[in-house]
């Protein structure tokens, strides 16, 4: 990796500056134990929703400009292909998304050789209200936990650490619907990103399919937030962003947990 991508580093993480479908190339076959992504939803088209009690934009940014469906599924297909090479044969993927890009990236997912394991669905309590009044509120994400196919037979041996997620369900098994609640404040205080996820449903996914000292990738870094879970439950972490703004933040949040003695 040339060193004038990074944007910055720590013992145990690093951030790098850049597109992740010219980065992920520059990194070694089977090196990472864990990838999370939150790639783009291609929602923003125009439209409106309600933050605060407000009229907002959904627009987001360049980076979430719509797409058809067969340039989603080319989209996705490109950097899911780079994480499998890069993908340990006992690591797995996380990727999140809502109904405008979850479904091509399952198919992606399939087609570029993995088998998903679960369908996570985030329920959230406080969700965005419904303005136009013409369907359901939106209140969730999906999740797609998968592993790689080694063979048409044979899957990889993820890590899933099924007793730790039964004590914290206390004592019965995890189900497949989470309800955990929008970012804190004050994980928001150095900035926001606007699909930026909260720490306790990365916190969960990374204690089910890791261990301590695992290295865990982040594609589309945003602001952090694998990140500082990744350190404070002693993993090490690698993240990609193209986006100054979110680079700085992730940065500022990552800094907080490092002096703050987040991998001891």
């Amino acid at each position: 990796m040339n060193k004038r991508n990074i944007y910055f580093q720590t013992e145990n993480s690093i951030l790098y500056d850049g597109d992740c479908f010219k980065l992920l190339k520059k990194f070694n076959d089977k090196s990472i134990d864990m990838i999370f992504a939150d790639p783009p939803y291609f929602l923003s088209s125009g439209g409106i929703s309600c933050h605060s009690g407000k009229q907002v934009s959904v627009n987001k940014g360049t980076w979430d400009s719509f797409l058809n469906i067969e340039e989603k599924i080319k989209y996705n297909r490109k950097w899911i292909r780079e994480c499998r090479r890069i993908l340990k044969d006992d690591g797995s993927i996380w990727i999140s998304g809502t109904f405008h890009n979850i479904y091509s990236i399952g198919v992606s997912l399939e087609l570029e050789g993995f088998s998903i394991i679960n369908n996570i669905t985030w329920q959230k309590p406080n969700p965005t209200p419904n303005l136009a009044c013409r369907c359901f509120t939106n209140s969730s994400e999906t999740i797609l936990w998968a592993r790689k196919q080694i063979t048409p037979i044979k899957k990889g041996h993820h890590t899933f650490n099924y007793s730790l997620m039964k004590e914290i369900n206390s004592g019965k098994q995890m189900k497949d619907v989470w309800l955990i609640n929008l970012p804190k404040k004050s994980e928001k205080k150095y900035g926001h990103h606007p699909t930026q996820k909260p720490e306790a449903l990365l916190e969960r996914i990374i204690l089910a399919s890791t261990k301590e000292n695992d290295l865990i990738l982040d594609p589309f870094c945003g602001s952090g937030t694998t990140g500082v879970c990744s350190l404070r439950l002693k993993r090490k972490f690698i993240g990609i962003e193209k986006e100054q703004e979110y680079l700085n933040i992730s940065k500022k949040r990552i800094s907080e947990i490092e002096n703050e003695g987040g991998f001891a």
